[in-house]
């Protein structure tokens, strides 16, 4: 089939799927590449693929890594919020690097992809009747500290895989970056 007519990128597609598999081996607490993974998906794979197949790899993937890891559930409460979160960074790749090859680009809104995932993860956790925290001011506050260590882990994964996937993709679809040269940053 043509590609311009299906729309189907096989070095993006085979990338992104690849990358959201290695979530399944072994790494530390948020140093996994999904939020990549839905970044890079956003910006690089066409309609409805950039959404799908970056939750259809966590849909398929987390019961996977729940019978692996076990001592959680692969779905919960949070699972909807988790996933609304990596379909904002589908967004972002989707407005801001859908014609860039800039490296500072990419790693500002894989930046912005990091801090936004923090946010809106964190707040249910703190909403959550089996919350660690108090529903105060203070424990809001406390509950956004405590989680600091695993943020710093998201934007180091999110700018290393991130790098990785871009880079990868430049180099094996030369295409893209020559038709993408003359862009502005």
């Amino acid at each position: 089939m043509d590609q311009k007519r299906t729309g189907f990128q096989p070095v993006a597609f085979t990338l992104t799927v690849l990358a959201a598999l290695v979530r399944l081996a072994p790494h530390p607490p948020n140093f996994a590449p999904i939020g990549s993974v839905a970044l890079f998906g956003g910006a690089r794979l066409r309609g409805w693929q950039a959404y799908v197949v970056p939750l259809a790899v966590m849909l398929i993937t987390d019961p996977i890594r729940s019978r692996i890891e076990g001592g959680y559930a692969a779905y919960s409460w949070a699972t909807l919020v988790i996933y609304t979160a990596f379909l904002i960074n589908v967004i972002l790749g989707r407005i801001f690097l859908r014609n860039s090859t800039s490296p500072w680009r990419i790693a500002s809104v894989a930046s912005a992809g990091s801090a936004q995932f923090y946010l809106i993860t964190n707040l249910p956790s703190w909403l959550s009747a089996n919350s660690l925290y108090p529903h105060t001011w203070n424990g809001l506050v406390e509950c956004y500290i405590a989680a600091l260590p695993f943020f710093g882990r998201t934007l180091l994964s999110d700018l290393f895989y991130s790098g990785v996937l871009f880079s990868a993709y430049a180099l094996l679809n030369p295409r893209f970056t020559t038709e993408h040269q003359s862009q502005p940053a």
